[in-house]
């Protein structure tokens, strides 16, 4: 098999870089062993709004822009629905949260989201003494949804090996040939995967572990994220994602219950109603000490490619970093300093 590209890894990084690809009629195969659940388990939500600070977040604004049509796009060839969308409702935890708040309206692009208008009325079920704040043009991506029905897309394109990718079995020279694949270029999506990959394990991706509960709650009864010292998600028909835990040390995806008892314990100073814990995940969010991704190509080997990093906002960013390493590799396009990954060498 010849083809212009081998993509190692299937998460919200690899959909996008093989969405480039079709768009500029390249060939590829991707290589997927389901190893890394980031971003199955992880919430989903878009937000340019950084809630705990009220600051915008890395070009967030732009990032929506650029991405939402694109999903919207996706979701038609699909044929499937991911993408939902609703506000989000920071409760305010102080007269200064709300201070805060409106301070907040004055910076670039914020006013496009935050409403000026702070909610005084109490909400069925919801724990909050100084009102909320609203969020407009937020949601989340079904991202279950999302990468399962590509995988089936993929399958019947005949593009999808469900194998591990053995690096040892990677011949790197003018061609790069793996297996019975001979390719142009590999580009590497693996997630925290990337701390086995020989290649590019240099790199500092730290990983954080995050922890949600899926629960349900008869009495609560809300079209909106929640925010507060947890997120509240409705998935619909009184249930709910809530999440989520950060832990720097355990660099596993094995469910615990310092994790799970950290979410109740919090949930309980958020909603006053009864609810029962139906499912509990845990996955390994692809960090990076600077917050920025990781973007660009082995320093010896100009054929392979990283496009990592994505972080909690994954769904945001992975269109334009995309895009941006395409044009880096087929256009010699240079790369953005803050995600090319030349700033660690």
């Amino acid at each position: 098999m010849n083809v212009d590209y081998i993509i190692v890894g299937l998460g919200l990084a690899g959909i996008a870089f093989a969405e480039k690809l079709l768009e500029n009629g390249k060939t590829f195969v991707v290589f997927e062993n389901n190893s890394q659940t980031s971003s199955l388990v992880a919430g989903g939500m878009y937000n340019p709004v950084i809630l705990k600070r009220f600051t915008p977040a890395w070009n967030g604004h732009e990032q929506l822009q650029y991405a939402m049509p694109k999903y919207e796009k996706l979701q038609s060839k699909l044929k499937t629905h991911f993408d939902v969308k609703f506000k989000t409702k920071k409760a305010f935890n102080s007269i200064q949260d709300q201070n805060n708040w409106f301070m907040a309206l004055d910076k670039p692009n914020m006013s496009i989201y935050m409403q000026s208008q702070i909610e005084k009325t109490e909400i069925a079920g919801i724990i909050c003494n100084h009102g909320f704040g609203t969020l407009q043009g937020t949601g989340r991506l079904k991202t279950e949804v999302l990468i399962n029905s590509y995988k089936n897309y993929l399958r019947n394109e005949d593009r999808l090996v469900e194998e591990e990718f053995v690096y040892e079995n990677l011949k790197v020279g003018t061609t790069i040939s793996y297996n019975n694949v001979i390719a142009e270029k590999v580009v590497f999506c693996e997630g925290y995967g990337l701390k086995k990959n020989p290649f590019f394990n240099y790199l500092p991706l730290n990983g954080t572990k995050g922890e949600i509960l899926n629960i349900y709650a008869p009495e609560l009864s809300i079209d909106f994220v929640l925010k507060s010292s947890v997120f509240v998600m409705p998935l619909g028909d009184h249930h709910y994602k809530v999440g989520a835990t950060f832990n720097w040390t355990d660099k596993t995806s094995l469910l615990t219950e310092d994790g799970k008892q950290e979410l109740v314990d919090k949930l309980n100073k958020v909603i006053s109603v009864p609810y029962e814990i139906v499912d509990h995940s845990a996955g390994i969010r692809p960090t990076v000490k600077d917050r920025r991704p990781l973007v660009g190509t082995h320093p010896k080997y100009s054929n392979l490619a990283v496009l990592n990093g994505l972080g909690t906002r994954g769904v945001m960013i992975a269109p334009t970093i995309a895009n941006s390493l395409f044009n880096y590799l087929e256009n010699k396009t240079p790369l953005e300093e803050e995600i090319a990954i030349t700033r660690f060498n």
